[in-house]
């Protein structure tokens, strides 16, 4: 890399991927909202992976023209930084959701605030303390341009991240932010006691969930067979470090929502992505059974066992219909 690297956000996934920035070559300048409270430049949950000297923690962007910035800021507080992007500079959208109150995507908020600035998002099975250790990871770089999308995934990979490009924005981030819901319910559904056979035909019918909506959005089926449609749908719904999965866990296992969410170290996106998403299905006529039953059983408008009797109470489908629903 010929100029440094800014990576926007000084969480958890900040940090990891300005460490993954930092091992392939790059100076980093890390922002943070508080950089002042990292202490030795290190993000508290992440204090076995301290930074090295070629990654800046910084409150203000230096004046120079970096290669690219990666941004790991929430997806409801994504518009309020983009200002910082400079024009003409490649930006890394590393976020996954909708936006609660225009349903836009990441890349949609970036074009809606940025149009000066060329877009692309990473989504992926990645677990931020695994790519802070640089464990093998892989992940999706999607841009509406191939030659866009293979040169950012060239230039940001490496033998442990493998980076994969596509040009199916809509797939990729579909599938980053659906699986957020489908993972607070697969927690739930372990916390409740429904068991293991459970927990699988619910991310299998999740899976085919997620495709439906992705497809009458415009994009690809094959997208949600790949690292950002199952695989992170996995990795999600299984791996013990998903915060939407420990927050389907506190509720399954008697919680309201409220004390459910005070319980996470961090963010749970699938809290504010899943009336998003019921929204968005609903506007394009597609059904999410998963999605809603999970949606109205964390706002309080239904009951465990009446969610439960909701979806296995549903008329049988046959599988290798692709319209079927749940």
């Amino acid at each position: 890399m010929s100029n440094p690297v800014f990576v926007l956000g000084g969480g958890a996934w900040g940090t990891a991927l300005a460490l993954h920035a930092a091992r392939i070559g790059a100076e980093v300048h890390l922002w943070a909202r508080n950089a002042q409270t990292l202490p030795n430049g290190a993000m508290p949950r992440l204090s076995d992976y301290p930074l090295p000297p070629t990654v800046h923690v910084c409150s203000t962007l230096p004046q120079v023209t970096p290669d690219c910035v990666l941004v790991a800021i929430p997806t409801q507080y994504l518009a309020s930084v983009l200002p910082m992007l400079p024009a003409g500079v490649p930006a890394v959208l590393c976020c996954k959701g909708i936006e609660r109150q225009t349903l836009a995507f990441p890349l949609d908020i970036l074009a809606r605030e940025r149009a000066d600035v060329p877009g692309a998002v990473l989504c992926g099975p990645n677990f931020a303390r695994e790519i802070a250790a640089g464990l093998p990871a892989a992940a999706v770089l999607a841009a509406p341009e191939h030659a866009r999308a293979q040169a950012l995934s060239s230039l940001l990979s490496s033998p442990l991240f493998r980076l994969y490009a596509s040009t199916d924005c809509i797939g990729v981030q579909l599938g980053a932010a659906a699986k957020n819901v489908i993972a607070v319910a697969s927690g739930v559904t372990i916390g409740a006691g429904l068991g293991e056979n459970a927990r699988a035909a619910l991310i299998t019918r999740g899976l085919a969930e997620i495709t439906r909506l992705a497809t009458a959005l415009g994009g690809q089926a094959a997208t949600l067979a790949g690292l950002a449609g199952l695989g992170d749908l996995l990795l999600t719904c299984t791996g013990a470090a998903s915060r939407n999965y420990q927050m389907g866990l506190a509720l399954g296992r008697g919680m309201n929502t409220h004390a459910a969410l005070g319980s996470l170290p961090g963010v749970a996106e699938g809290i504010t992505t899943a009336a998003a998403l019921q929204a968005l299905a609903r506007a394009h006529g597609v059904e999410t059974p998963i999605t809603d039953c999970i949606a109205a059983f964390m706002e309080g408008q239904i009951t465990l066992p009446q969610a439960t009797h909701s979806l296995l109470s549903r008329p049988l489908k046959s599988e290798q219909e692709p319209s079927s629903p749940v």
